[in-house]
């Protein structure tokens, strides 16, 4: 099959695109690069797939011209709709640049793709959009009234138009609700990845709240075996047919917890530097995945004790080169922008699984 993976060159865009390549499938990517982190890792993020035949599309979402010429000229099969802006403290910052991104810019995919007869997308959500729910593990059945950052409301947003578009159009569309993905490649300003490299270097990091709150950490490798089954689903027949999923591990850990698990695997204490809990955030995550168990055969093998060992041991590979490539940018009196980037890519490139 022909698939289109928006967002391929990010943390689980990347993954994504390698398992589909390994699978035998042909696969288009299309991704702005934006510098919301440094353009470099994504770009080495993606370097193993080019060499494989990726076809790469350099686009912006919010361009509905650029969107529909890559979406109508690939004849694709399905598309996985991965690219956002992501974050939820950066959207109370940048309202409008997430509503842009998230809402308009998922608007132009799917009118790009009605338009070309893609009938089947699978599009990522979020955890986010349960805000507030007291009622836990969280279900997608669930009525939600109340988001609580711009990030959460694009996220919801983008489902509805899924909705619509589905029962409009006569298209299989599938919302994966990703609940705090983590593993190698992921993104340098997530907490796990932070935690790491602080901690690793012997520098503070930065605790909001007082370690109380709680998330459901998921393995990249288990985020990937829901998504494959939801392409599966969206191709396996022609119905107009819209649903929403959980993919989580449908465990909730302390961020406490989660730091001493990040301590255990790297041998080292956390200099922790405690600061006010921060607004957008949520208290807890925990999903319930049954109904992605039941139909995606969804079934999560990596729980955090196992994963964070694996992350720390991917970190921890990629340090030597990455030493060693900020030294040669130095030693050249390269900017610190440039040093930055040249330990993104060589981090990045460093993956094992």
């Amino acid at each position: 099959m022909h698939f289109l993976v928006t967002g391929g060159a990010g943390f689980i865009g990347s993954h994504l695109v390698e398992r589909l390549l390994a699978d035998g499938h042909a696969v288009a990517v299309l991704d702005d690069f934006n510098d919301f982190y440094a353009p470099a890792i994504k770009h080495a993020n993606l370097a193993a797939a080019r060499e494989a035949g990726v076809t790469l599309h350099t686009a912006d979402l919010r361009d509905a011209d650029a969107v529909a010429r890559v979406i109508g000229g690939g004849k694709f099969d399905a598309i996985v709709h991965l690219a956002a802006r992501a974050g939820v403290r950066p959207s109370i910052q940048q309202p409008r640049l997430y509503v842009d991104t998230n809402v308009v810019g998922t608007l132009n995919v799917l009118e790009a793709a009605r338009a070309a007869g893609v009938r089947r997308v699978v599009f990522a959500s979020s955890s986010s959009v349960y805000g507030l729910c007291q009622e836990s593990p969280f279900r997608e059945d669930f009525a939600l009234l109340q988001t609580i950052s711009p990030y959460a409301a694009t996220k919801l947003a983008g489902e509805h138009l899924c909705s619509n578009y589905a029962h409009l159009f006569a298209m299989r569309i599938v919302a994966l609700r990703f609940f705090t993905v983590y593993g190698p490649r992921q993104r340098p300003d997530l907490a796990i990845h932070q935690f790491t490299r602080r901690i690793a270097r012997g520098e503070p990091i930065q605790q909001f709240g007082d370690g109380s709150t709680r998330r459901d950490y998921t393995y990249i490798d288990d985020i990937l075996q829901g998504v494959l089954g939801a392409l599966d689903l969206v191709n396996a027949g022609d119905d107009p047919y819209f649903d929403i999923f959980n993919l989580g591990e449908s465990a909730t850990t302390p961020l406490r917890d989660l730091i001493r698990q990040i301590e255990t695997a790297l041998g080292k204490k956390a200099r922790i530097e405690q600061l006010p809990e921060q607004p957008g955030d949520v208290p807890h995550t925990c999903a319930d995945i049954s109904k992605a168990r039941a139909q995606l055969g969804y079934r999560p093998q990596t729980p955090l004790e196992a994963g964070i060992p694996r992350f720390v041991e991917w970190f921890l590979k990629t340090q030597a080169a990455v030493e060693k490539n900020a030294a040669a940018s130095s030693s050249h009196g390269g900017e610190p922008a440039r040093q930055e980037n040249a330990l993104a890519t060589t981090a990045a490139a460093a993956t094992t699984r």
